[in-house]
Order: structure tokens, then sequence, then C-alpha cells
């Protein structure tokens, strides 16, 4: 049975970085949205708010549960969240060197921006 929630509404069962997503969680406990297929986690996506913007990051799915819908649903229930939390305006960090990340960007609803520079540290 596929389930999806959010770390607020229970935690996932399996995880490879167990540490990380402790940090993770401790900062924001509804940042991370975990979708579950009987036990076993399948996908994941961070969701953050600053008051006013929302972003999306990392967006991922199981390579055994892609073109099962995962890929929209993570980001919606994402944005809804994002929506609950106050956020007016959205966006998604996508890392454009990933295989299928920028074609499934662009075959969604989300615009690209082509003028906006990111700046990173570490």
């Amino acid at each position: 049975m596929l389930s999806l929630w959010t770390t607020a509404e229970g935690e996932p069962t399996h995880t490879d970085s167990a540490e990380h997503l402790g940090k993770l969680i401790a900062h924001d406990p509804l940042a991370l949205i975990v979708a579950v297929d009987d036990h076993q986690l399948v996908g994941t996506v961070v969701a953050g708010c600053d008051g006013w913007r929302g972003s999306i990051h990392r967006l991922v799915v199981a390579p055994s549960h892609r073109r099962l819908g995962l890929g929209t649903a993570l980001p919606r229930a994402a944005e809804f969240q994002l929506s609950a939390v106050g956020a007016v305006r959205m966006q998604a960090i996508v890392v454009k060197t990933e295989p299928l990340a920028p074609a499934f960007w662009a075959a969604s609803e989300w615009e690209r921006q082509a003028h906006r520079l990111r700046f990173v540290k570490g």
C-alpha cells in the first residue's frame, strides 16, 4: 500500500542517512515529505518557507516507483504544505546535471526562470 505523509505525522521507516534526517527534522519537522510503499521509502521532497517564498528541494523517487505519479504528488504535497504556512510564491531548486531532473521539471506546470543566479558556499 502506498502512503504519503510529512515527518510531523510519522517517521520514515527506512533511510540511508538517519543522522542527516535527524538534523533536518530538528530544524523544521514539516520540511521532509516522504512516500512509503509497503514500509519502504520510495520518494522524498524537502519543502521550506521563509515566510513568503516556498522552496522545494531534492525531489527523489525510487526507480521502481517512477511513472506512477509520485513525481507529481510529492511536489503537490509540498505546495499544499507551503501554502498552509503562508508561502505566496514558490520555487523549485533543480540540479541541472541530474539526468532526469531538468526534463521532468520542464514538462511540469512550473515555469523556468533563466535569469536567476544561485550562489553557494561549502
